[in-house]
């Protein structure tokens, strides 16, 4: 794209249309079931490395950098142009990235657990759901990951694959925020705080996940993975990882 059209696309009112629909897949009132996973914080928790706000948005920004960003939202990143050509062979090779590269088995059950309820959500749509269900469908993905079938739901909107990203990070943010007030504990101030810095982030975070191809794409957080194992065993727990 040359500068001038670049610079053009960037300035373009977004639709309506698009923006809302990006806010509807974003919104932790999705019935994909995000809030019940802390993806390995209430483990680091009970383990005394996140003990307080400052702690918590240390973790969760570094998560967001070092794992969110360099793995699924890469991952969006490609998948959404693959939906919207039809490539399905593209798609499958990606969603096998993601259930190859889940570092435990939480977080492996998660990706196909919240699969499987966008997959019901976009049954449940029916017409209103712009052939999301059919096209996952096409796919034939088995199962099909969480990353996948949120970018195919926003390959359906108009809306460009940095809003989307955008929309994926933040509700991401949301849920992980509302993880950290319910297991530290903290109060709605300091979550406020806290998805007021990881906001801040995601823009920076997004364009480097845009950056990244097959061979630079990555998932590899040990401590994340250590904790999010452990927490398969921990003695008591409010989320499923």
């Amino acid at each position: 794209m040359h500068t001038a059209d670049a610079s053009t696309a960037a300035t373009a009112p977004r639709s309506a249309a698009g923006l809302l629909q990006i806010l509807w897949l974003a919104s932790p009132a999705l019935p994909v079931g995000g809030f019940s996973y802390s993806e390995g914080l209430e483990a680091a928790v009970d383990a005394g490395l996140v003990s307080d706000e400052a702690s918590a948005a240390r973790w969760l920004i570094d998560q967001l950098h070092l794992g969110l960003a360099r793995a699924d939202l890469a991952v969006v990143a490609q998948a959404i142009p693959a939906w919207r050509a039809d490539d399905f062979a593209r798609i499958q090779a990606l969603n096998a990235w993601v259930l190859q590269t889940r570092e435990t088995h939480e977080f492996r059950l998660q990706t196909e657990q919240m699969g499987r309820s966008m997959l019901e959500w976009a049954r449940c749509l029916g017409e209103l759901g712009s052939g999301i269900f059919e096209r996952l469908q096409s796919a034939r993905l088995d199962p099909a990951s969480y990353p996948v079938a949120m970018a195919c739901a926003a390959a359906s909107t108009d809306a460009s694959v940095r809003d989307s990203q955008i929309g994926f990070a933040f509700g991401w943010a949301e849920n992980m925020v509302q993880a950290a007030i319910k297991s530290v504990p903290l109060g709605q101030s300091a979550g406020q705080r806290m998805l007021a810095r990881l906001a801040q982030d995601i823009p920076a975070a997004v364009d480097h996940a845009m950056s990244l191809t097959d061979h630079t794409r990555q998932a590899f957080s040990p401590l994340l993975a250590i904790h999010s194992a452990r927490h398969e065993t921990q003695y008591s727990r409010l989320f499923r990882s």
